[in-house]
Formats: C-alpha cells, structure tokens, sequence
C-alpha cells in the first residue's frame, strides 16, 4: 500500500472533512498533528513515505528534503501556489507536486476582524469585562479614516471594497499596482511613502518572497502616524518582526493586528505575545470549515488521480 502522511494537522481535524477508514484498504495513512522540530527531524520521520499531504506554509518542503526522502513520489498541497515547496527539485526527482482550490474571502475577513478589533480595543474590553471592569477605554470610527492597502490583488481588493462600504479613504501601493482596479474600486493609487505616512489603517495583501521581504522596518515605521495601525494576514516576512516589536514596545504605532509570522507556530516566549498592543491570531486566515473541506478533499482527489497516473491541478 501506498505510505501517506498528513502533515501539520494542527488541530487534529482531517478526518472530519475526509472518512479515510475507507481509504484504508489502498493506502497506510499516518497523520503529524505537532510540526517537526526541525528539518533533521522531518527527514527521520517522513523517510518512509511516498506521498505528503501538506498544509501551505507550515512544513517547508526544501531541497534538501526531496533529495534526501528517497521514496517520495508525490507532494499534495492546501493552495494552488506553495511558495515553501522547491519545485525546481521535485521536477529534477520526477516528483508530481498538486494543488487545490481555496476561498480568498477567508483572508478578506479575518483582515476586517483584526481593523475592527484594533478600532475598538475589543482585545482590552474582553479582557476586561472577564475581570469586572467597565468601559475601560475609548474607540475609533472607521468612517473618514484612510485606508492604505499594500497591494490590490484578489484579498486586496476585497478589503478595499467593504472599507469602501465602511465609508472610508482607500489608497494602495504595490510594485505592479493595477491602475484599472484603481479606478474600478475607487482606490487612490499612491507611492509607498505617501501610504505610509498618511494612512490610519495598512493592512498587508502581498505575496511573500524575497520582493517585499522586510517591507516594512523601523524607516517605515517612524514615517507612519502614532495613531496608526498595522495588519498583516499576509506573510510573516514582510514586516521585519523585531522592528514590530520596538515599533510597538515604544508605541511609534498605536497597534497592530497580526496573523502570520516569520517562524510558525509562534513562539511562546516572542515578545509580541505580551505587547497590549497587539492583536495576534495563529495563521487563521485560511482556516474556516469551508477552505478544511476544500481542501482534504481535494487533495485526496488528486492522490488519487496521481496514483492513477493522470495528476490534477500539477503545481508548475
């Protein structure tokens, strides 16, 4: 039988959106509910496997890794891009690496829970009312307030639409900004700096990469307004994590709401988890009952096209 393994099932969930006991006859699944300490230990415990089944940017799938897994055939992923995959040496191996469908709104919504909850300190009052405590701080109004999207692509342009509906200024900045949903959206297209500088809400739509890593640093953050602040359900590596830290430790922005970061999950001894300034949520951007079913089940899907030799949604 063909050696499956899940991998980083966090929440131990798969198999509620797949029955794999009937898929048991055709294949010897084992589920990863922890990530791997390290790559050393991935290697040691994947070895004997032919397929990976892999949720997008938790386990890098590295050179390294597809070298040195002498059995491995087929890699199968959340997505239909996986940035932490080497794509280069699964094709040199003869690897078939697969993808699956996703909601983007998943993102757009959890962007609007993190500004929503920044604006009216909900962190704070939650906490507080746990406590006894009443009306302990004051809110903000999203109506009249700026906007500044950093990037305008399928999320992006979401976000831009509901802060439209909220009544506010929508302005956005990218190295190949769209001038044409600019104006299809009524978003003021602008430089990097102005962004910067005059937004009360960036909220990060980018992909990751070496192109915008680090795009936002201490030069950024001193520019922008001390009662601005920060979102990222993007990736990790765009806003350098220490300069994070500082920016907010010595309230340079008000706050920032963040999903993603540089090394998952998040340590818990990183700073960020004790700033009251920071509104922080495990990488749920992408993880609803809806994307779970698409997923699983795709990927299933394409295993089995795979061993079938006629491979779906094959990640070039």
């Amino acid at each position: 039988m063909l050696k499956v393994a899940i991998l980083d099932d966090y929440q131990n969930i798969s198999q509620q959106f797949v029955d794999l006991e009937k898929l048991s006859g055709k294949y010897e699944i084992k589920i990863f509910s922890e990530p791997f300490e390290d790559e050393a230990d991935a290697l040691d415990k994947l070895s004997d496997f032919e397929a990976l089944l892999i949720m997008r940017e938790r386990t890098p799938i590295t050179k390294n890794l597809i070298e040195n897994l002498t059995n491995l055939k087929f890699i199968i992923t959340s997505g239909s891009t996986n940035k932490s995959i080497d794509l280069d040496a699964a094709k040199k191996k003869g690897i078939i690496v697969c993808g699956t469908e996703s909601n983007d709104n998943s993102t757009s919504e959890l962007t609007w829970a993190l500004i929503l909850g920044l604006a009216r300190n909900l962190k704070e009052e939650i906490d507080n009312m746990y406590q006894g405590y009443w009306q302990t701080s004051v809110g903000l109004e999203l109506k009249g307030k700026i906007l500044g999207l950093i990037g305008l692509g399928v999320v992006g342009s979401q976000v831009a639409k509901i802060g439209k509906a909220f009544g506010m200024q929508v302005m956005a900045w990218s190295e190949n900004l769209n001038l044409d949903t600019c104006k299809e959206l009524d978003v003021l297209p602008c430089s990097k700096e102005d962004l910067i500088k005059n937004s009360d809400f960036i909220s990060i739509h980018v992909k990751g990469g070496e192109r915008y890593k680090n795009c936002i640093t201490l030069k950024e953050f001193d520019k922008m307004k001390k009662t601005s602040f920060l979102i990222n359900t993007s990736r990790g590596s765009i806003v350098n994590e220490d300069d994070l830290i500082i920016a907010l430790s010595t309230n340079e922005i008000a706050g920032a709401g963040i999903d993603v970061f540089e090394k998952e999950p998040l340590g818990e001894n990183n700073k960020l988890r004790f700033l009251p300034n920071a509104l922080l949520t495990p990488h749920i951007g992408f993880v609803t009952a809806e994307n779970y079913n698409i997923f699983y089940n795709q990927m299933i899907e394409a295993l089995e096209s795979c061993v079938n030799n006629n491979p779906i949604r094959i990640l070039k």
